[in-house]
C-alpha cells in the first residue's frame, strides 16, 4: 500500500530475520521500538513503518541504521494496537482492513512521538522517514509539520488532497523503476507538480530496475543485482538528512 488514490497490497518480501539493538517504551497511547546512538544526539528521526507493523524486523533494521549514522530512532506503532496486515491476510479485505489505518490520520501519534523526542530524548532537530503506507504518512507529515527538518518518503505518495504539493518540510521521495503499486507517470506527474507548486527542496529519484519495497524488504546479500541500488537508496536517505538535520 502506498498509492493513497487506489491502494493496492504488496509483497513482503525478504523477512530479516533480526533481532534490533534498541528497546520497546510505552509513549502515551502507543508502544514504540527506540534506539540511541552511542553517542548523545540532538537529532532524532520518527520511522514510520509499512502495512505489515512496526514490529516488523526490516523497519527495526533500518531504524538501526540511522541509530548507527548518530540519530536517535522512534518506531511507534502508527496502528494502535489494531492488527497489522500479513502476508497470510485475504487481499480482498484489503481495503476494509484499511479503512481505519489511514496513513493521513496519524497527528494524534506525531504530536506524542515529537513531545518524546523533545522531552525525554533531548532531541531539539527532527526529521522523518517511513516505508510504503509510511511512505504516504511521510508525505502527510512534510504537508503539516512545518518543524520537521527533513522527510524520506520511500515509496509512497498521497493523491487525494488539494495542497498535496505544497510541502512545508524538505522532502526525498524514493521509488522503483518497476514497482507495480506506483506506476512511473504518477512518480513524473509527482515530480512535474512539484517543480510547479512546490517552495522547499525537494528530490524524486528513482532506482533502476527496482520494485515495490526495494530499499527495506530486499537483503542485499542475497539479491547481487540489486545491492548497488539498495545501498544507494540507503546512502541517499542519510545524506538528506544529514543535509538539512
Amino acid at each position: 500500500m502506498a498509492n493513497e488514490a487506489r491502494p493496492c497490497p504488496c509483497d513482503i518480501g525478504d523477512k530479516i530475520e533480526y533481532g534490533g539493538l534498541g528497546e520497546e517504551v510505552q509513549i502515551e497511547h502507543i508502544k514504540a521500538y527506540v534506539v540511541k546512538p552511542k553517542a548523545p544526539a540532538e537529532k532524532g528521526i520518527i520511522v514510520i513503518q509499512d502495512i505489515f507493523g512496526w514490529e516488523l524486523p526490516n523497519t527495526r533494521y533500518m531504524a538501526d541504521m540511522l541509530a548507527s549514522n548518530g540519530y536517535v530512532a522512534v518506531c511507534p506503532d502508527f496502528f494502535v494496537g489494531k492488527e497489522p496486515w500479513t502476508p497470510n491476510s485475504d487481499w480482498s479485505q484489503f481495503q476494509q482492513w484499511l479503512d481505519d489505518r489511514k496513513p493521513t490520520s496519524i497527528s494524534k501519534e506525531v504530536d506524542a512521538v515529537l513531545k518524546f523526542l523533545k522531552g525525554q530524548c533531548g532531541v531539539s532537530s527532527v526529521g522523518v522517514v517511513g516505508f510504503c503506507w509510511g511512505g504516504v504518512a511521510t508525505h502527510y507529515i512534510s504537508l503539516q509539520y512545518p518543524e520537521i527538518k527533513a522527510g524520506v518518503s520511500v515509496y509512497g505518495i498521497i493523491r487525494e488532497r488539494e495542497d498535496r504539493y505544497e510541502l512545508k518540510s524538505p522532502t526525498l521521495f524514493i521509488f522503483g523503476e518497476k514497482d507495480t503499486v506506483i506506476p512511473l507517470e504518477q512518480v513524473t506527474a509527482l515530480e512535474a507538480k512539484l517543480k510547479e507548486k512546490c517552495t522547499v527542496d525537494f528530490q524524486v529519484k528513482i532506482y533502476p530496475d527496482q520494485t515495490h519495497g526495494f530499499v527495506h524488504r530486499k537483503r542485499e546479500d542475497i539479491n547481487e543485482s540489486d545491492r548497488c541500488y539498495i545501498q544507494e537508496a540507503r546512502q541517499d536517505m542519510i545524506n538528506w538528512l544529514n543535509k538539512y538535520m
